[in-house]
């Protein structure tokens, strides 16, 4: 078998195994298994680029280069439906269809509504070629390389009798266990939590980079076909026909004849739909014959056929117990309602994030008052109201704390921020062993033989009290003893050793200065090269560094002037970290690009975003973020931003394609070495 056969076999092959497992719940290898065979087709697609398909299953993976999103008009507008919340609503709907389809009988196709990003997939030839989101019904954002890693969506269909082209619409969701496990590794780095599953969803599926959304764990379900050449004249047949060909389609579709069908159906999900794996808020209602969905027709918003039954959120009342408040590794100090315990969407709840002062306020909480707890759609249980008519007359109201509870120190609320923080982040002992977990983290120091719970034992035994004390960790501290923890104490100091390597931007990140994320630590350590020049740099210079404002630029020359913070830096300069550039990017790669302003946009192949900009600043030129009357030149990708491409046009902003752009390069590249052999 020569190697393109073997390509052609193993992406079937893939394709089949990820249908087996991610739809029909069906796998027939072992993970281990897959992996082997994802492996070796990914070792000769290498081998042949001319081979590159972009639905082989090796695509799910997804991408971190950046991606600007293009608008795309949608063939058929997607419409939203009409909101009911009463059985007397759907009978009222049910009694004007009969009414319209002058007694003709019926059927409705009741479905499940699905929480989550509403998304349209076009396939030609049975091959996945656009997925756009609903945007405005009109016209939405192409997603398409996002879409990709989700792997319930089929890349290939493989069926017979399938239509040359047609369109499916569905739901992309993010399921309760994603959704858990990405709130907690937010929680972790104290970034904000999604309120709930769609909103976790939709910013994944917008997310600028696929690697993102590969990583998060999304499904989709679908639920309505559309095209010149459908299979049935039945919604609920078209659906089945779907499945045949590999779609996950809607859970729980059911046919009915009657109204009081329809009602036992609402009934039923009413309970069921908490067993679900995914968040749903409600039923859709559908006429299932397309002939008579034509015959009933729209309304300027919404279709006449079909109708949307909300579910009621959950609701519980509670006593209000206290108020506490915990301090996060910035500072940033959380009050946290403490209360009776009730039982809410089938989990105890006794503790509700109150957020900040403001959202106290707004509540107007008073000691001892009894609130109303809703979840609703959302994991996170939360304070909606407070019953006036059970609160006390002697009742004080609820004050947001002035020190930090846990080492005494005046709280501050700075500028813009809702939140209150201990500026004691050299003593306050969250803070400490916060800012520890943060340097250890994956997209920090990337010191994966530490966690979270090693850290808090090293602390609790007096090991460690600042990150550079991880590295003068010695492996007979660490194995107990009785040395029966040899094997893990050597992977502890192992990893340790082996984040020498991390690159300076992320040694910068990694220092956890409040405000300073991962974008703005990169911007930074282009920008002054070095870890001196940052310290010695002035406001001023600071606020030159496009992304960075007086905020952060503040943050930062507090945090270099706090002596206990310069000497942990030294401390870890003293071991070896990363305190420059290196020497490949500081090294000048040529002058072609000498006083330019580039921007960049679009979709890239051959490198990512990141990688082009060093480039551009290897070369000469200054990175940009917007087109201007200064700009000299745009890099644009694939997909390259509507708005972008009208301003360049408009300004006469000259506009070079990606391989242009490395032409460009190589040109001036080959220049220098010749000038250099004369």
């Amino acid at each position: 078998m020569t190697d393109s056969e073997r390509i052609y076999q193993l992406r079937d092959e893939l394709h089949e195994h990820n249908h087996r497992y991610y739809v029909l719940n069906q796998p027939t290898i072992s993970d281990q298994d897959f992996d082997r065979l994802m492996h070796e087709l990914q070792q000769l697609e290498a081998l042949h680029p001319e081979l590159y398909d972009p639905n082989s299953p090796t695509q799910r993976v997804g991408s971190d280069i950046n991606q600007d999103f293009r608008q795309v008009r949608h063939r058929y507008p997607m419409l939203s439906l009409a909101n009911t919340y009463s059985p007397q609503d759907v009978e009222e709907w049910y009694r004007q269809v009969e009414r319209s389809l002058g007694g003709e009988a019926f059927e409705v196709c009741c479905e499940l509504k699905y929480d989550g990003l509403s998304i349209s997939l076009t396939y030609d030839h049975g091959r996945l070629v656009r997925g756009v989101t609903r945007g405005d019904g009109v016209q939405g954002d192409d997603v398409t390389e996002n879409v990709k890693t989700i792997r319930s969506i089929p890349l290939v269909l493989s069926s017979d009798g399938l239509p040359e082209s047609f369109e499916i619409r569905g739901e992309v969701l993010m399921p309760w266990t994603s959704f858990e496990r990405l709130n907690r590794e937010r929680e972790q780095r104290e970034e904000p939590l999604f309120a709930n599953p769609r909103n976790a969803a939709s910013g994944t599926l917008k997310s600028q980079k696929s690697e993102v959304v590969a990583r998060r764990g999304l499904d989709a379900y679908l639920y309505y076909l559309l095209g010149e050449e459908l299979p049935a004249d039945g919604h609920y047949e078209n659906l089945q026909a779907a499945a045949s060909w590999g779609f996950k389609i809607s859970q729980g579709m059911k046919k009915v004849q009657t109204l009081q069908g329809i009602l036992d159906y609402i009934a039923y999900w009413d309970t069921e739909r908490r067993n679900l794996p995914v968040a749903t808020d409600g039923i859709v209602l559908k006429v299932n014959s397309l002939r008579q969905q034509r015959h009933l027709g729209f309304t300027a918003k919404s279709p006449r056929w079909a109708i949307a039954y909300k579910f009621k959120a959950e609701r519980e009342e509670t006593r209000l117990l206290q108020v506490t408040y915990q301090v996060g590794r910035t500072g940033a100090v959380t009050p946290v309602a403490n209360m009776e315990p009730v039982q809410l969407a089938g989990t105890t709840v006794r503790r509700a994030t109150l957020n900040n002062e403001d959202f106290m306020r707004q509540l107007d909480l008073h000691e001892g008052d009894y609130v109303y707890v809703e979840k609703g759609g959302e994991i996170i249980p939360k304070i909606v109201g407070v019953n006036l008519e059970r609160r006390s007359a002697t009742a004080r109201p609820v004050e947001f704390a002035s020190r930090c509870p846990e080492c005494g120190t005046a709280l501050v609320r700075y500028d813009g921020e809702a939140a209150h923080y201990c500026p004691n982040d050299t003593g306050c002992p969250p803070q400490l062993k916060g800012r520890i977990e943060h340097f250890i983290a994956r997209r920090a120091m990337n010191i994966v033989s530490l966690g979270p719970e090693t850290v808090d034992d090293y602390w609790r035994r007096g090991l460690i009290r600042n990150p550079a004390d991880l590295y003068e960790l010695r492996v007979q501290q660490l194995c107990g003893s009785d040395r029966s923890r040899m094997k893990s104490a050597r992977n502890v100091i192992d990893g340790i050793h082996r984040s020498l390597d991390v690159p300076f931007e992320r040694v910068l990140f990694a220092l956890g200065i409040r405000f300073v994320g991962e974008t703005s630590a990169r911007l930074l350590a282009r920008h002054f090269k070095s870890m001196d020049a940052l310290q010695q740099a002035t406001l001023a210079e600071l606020l030159d560094v496009e992304g960075v404002g007086e905020v952060i630029a503040r943050s930062i020359i507090t945090y270099f002037h706090d002596p206990q913070n310069a000497m942990l830096v030294e401390r870890l300069r003293s071991y070896g970290l990363q305190m420059q550039l290196s020497a490949e990017q500081m090294q000048p790669q040529g002058h072609e690009l000498q006083g330019l302003s580039v921007v960049i946009s679009g979709v890239f192949r051959h490198h990512s975003r990141d990688e082009y900009k060093l480039m551009i600043e290897q070369h000469g030129g200054k990175n940009v973020g917007s087109i201007s009357g200064k700009t000299s030149l745009v890099l644009a990708g694939d997909n390259m931003g509507p708005a972008k491409l009208e301003k360049a046009n408009k300004l006469g902003v000259r506009i070079v394609s990606e391989d242009e752009f490395l032409a460009m390069l190589t040109t001036d590249d080959n220049a220098t070495e010749d000038k250099e052999e004369e």
